[in-house]
């Protein structure tokens, strides 16, 4: 006899619905409903953010689901319509600030080639969806290649009361950096004073005619290969973290640019792993973490 709760069926617009029956993770499930498809496959489904949950866009693998629940798997095209956040993840959002989890590859704002896919792009759709005249406007930036915490302001009064106080309103930004070579030095300081090429790369110099760029660098793991690093910055200068590890021979994985000569995790190896700050209108300490890549992880067993 067929089981009337399962309401598992295909939309007008090629949207499948499946009622979830008994509790379990999201990526299993989507295996088994989703049968005929490769593992890789329902990841990439995933990852593009065509799988809602009930009302809300979901993209993490082990995102436990709960009986009665629906979840439905998007055409690409519907799922663009639906505004999801591609390549990042909203780690907190309140009246004044918006702080996200962005992935290797996501730009923080566009560029001549790219308008669209953004951290900022997105981010000014997902808060103008509860008012078109809300606006999202950008505190400090990763480089594109570079993962991890990073804080929007939801207003040019919060924006400016940011910069104009970052050296005292935030309290910590570690980062990790995956490097190339052994470190030798547990732990250290590198200060120099920062200039920009014609061609747009920084690099350090001695003589004070620049930005001064002061970085504190821990070794965390390490073997022959690859050394993982935990950097904490008492200046954000551009490159600063790049320029730095190149400086100590030890050229950040996949930074062609300032001298590595290895990508073997397809991707830059730095990520910004936690930022602590005052929170602007409140005062309260906030802090945010995002976790250490398991590609860099790995290197270092």
């Amino acid at each position: 006899m067929a089981d009337k709760r399962r309401t598992n069926g295909q939309s007008r617009s090629g949207t499948l619905n499946f009622k979830v029956e008994e509790a379990g993770e999201l990526l299993p499930f989507l295996l088994q409903k989703l049968e005929n498809r490769s593992r890789n496959s329902v990841k990439s489904i995933l990852t593009r953010g065509q799988v809602k949950i009930d009302d809300h866009i979901e993209t993490k693998h082990n995102y436990p689901l709960k009986a009665g629940q629906t979840v439905s798997v998007l055409k690409n095209k519907v799922a663009v319509k639906e505004s999801t956040l591609i390549g990042m993840t909203i780690l907190y959002e309140d009246d004044s600030v918006i702080v996200i989890n962005k992935d290797a590859g996501l730009l923080t704002i566009a560029t001549e080639k790219e308008k669209r896919q953004t951290a900022l792009h997105q981010l000014m759709e997902h808060v103008r969806r509860q008012n078109p005249l809300n606006r999202i406007f950008v505190v400090h930036r990763l480089d594109k290649e570079t993962s991890g915490v990073m804080m929007f302001a939801k207003s040019e009064k919060v924006k400016r009361k940011l910069q104009d106080n970052w050296k005292d309103m935030v309290k910590e930004r570690t980062y990790v950096a995956l490097v190339e070579g052994y470190v030798t030095q547990s732990e250290g300081t590198i200060k120099s004073w920062l200039r920009e090429s014609k061609t747009h790369k920084m690099y350090s110099i001695q003589d004070r005619d620049g930005q001064l760029a002061i970085t504190r660098f821990r070794r965390v793991k390490a073997n022959k290969q690859f050394s993982l690093v935990e950097v904490q910055l008492e200046t954000g200068r551009k490159n600063q973290i790049r320029v730095h590890m190149s400086d100590l021979g030890h050229p950040v994985v996949g930074d062609k640019k300032y001298g590595a000569k290895t990508n073997e995790i397809g991707r830059l190896g730095l990520h910004a792993k936690i930022l602590s700050f005052e929170h602007p209108i409140t005062g309260q300490l906030l802090l945010f973490r995002a976790d250490v890549p398991k590609s860099f992880l790995n290197k270092v067993k």
